[in-house]
């Protein structure tokens, strides 16, 4: 199993599905403790990140980086979707594009690429651990996925760490009180509530793992077949 642009762009696609089949449930999320349009605008992103990568073509293989397309990811967000989850997840893929400028990336670079993402998200919203939003969810993937690297995980078992942690670390939001972002001006009002941020993170490094699992297929528009 290799973690190329191949696989990236898998990721990506499968967000875009993933994201597509939860829009309403993100968005209802949304609806309960921020502004309702999570679910709306992550799906138009990653629609219209689809619709580059169509237009892109694949490109020579021996050229493409993992970091190629995270960055495009990055860009096509950042110009398309609004409210916060635009910003954010731009710049979580822009700081990931680069740390990932090569054609493969192992277990330390799966760490860093999640690192990174989690840094730019952070800085970007301005938030920590413990606010119920989607830190919550990239800081608990991040710490699972370095651990498993340090214990000699391969990079598939890196991915499955992060992502059923991210799971996990989402639906650990619901208790919470929220004291960043919209939600915290509900105040103990937005406990009993998951953060719609923290799921789609959930949602985001699960198609990471379903994409390093499945490999190039025959139905995949960039296979070699």
């Amino acid at each position: 199993m290799a973690l190329d642009a191949d696989w990236a762009e898998r990721w990506v696609r499968r967000t875009a599905d993933a994201i597509a089949d939860a829009k309403d449930e993100l968005t209802e999320l949304d609806r309960q403790i921020g502004d309702g349009d999570h679910g709306e605008n992550l799906d138009r992103g990653f629609k219209a990140v689809v619709a580059r990568l169509d237009d892109a073509g694949p490109g020579p293989a021996d050229e493409r980086t993992v970091g190629d397309v995270l960055k495009l990811v990055a860009t096509t967000l950042m110009s398309t979707v609004g409210g916060a989850a635009g910003p954010l997840y731009g710049t979580a893929y822009l700081r990931a594009a680069k740390v990932s400028g090569r054609a493969q990336i192992d277990p330390p670079a799966v760490v860093a690429v999640l690192e990174a993402a989690l840094e730019g998200v952070s800085s970007r919203g301005k938030a920590t651990v413990g606010e119920k939003t989607m830190v919550d969810a990239w800081h608990a993937a991040v710490d699972a996925a370095e651990a498993a690297a340090n214990d000699g995980g391969s990079e598939l078992d890196v991915l499955r760490a992060a992502a059923e942690t991210a799971d996990k670390a989402a639906t650990g939001t619901i208790p919470m009180i929220a004291t960043k972002g919209r939600a915290s001006y509900l105040g103990e009002r937005s406990a009993g509530h998951e953060d719609p941020g923290a799921r789609s993170t959930a949602l985001v490094l699960g198609a990471a793992l379903a994409a390093a699992l499945s490999g190039p297929t025959s139905a995949d528009p960039r296979s070699a077949a």
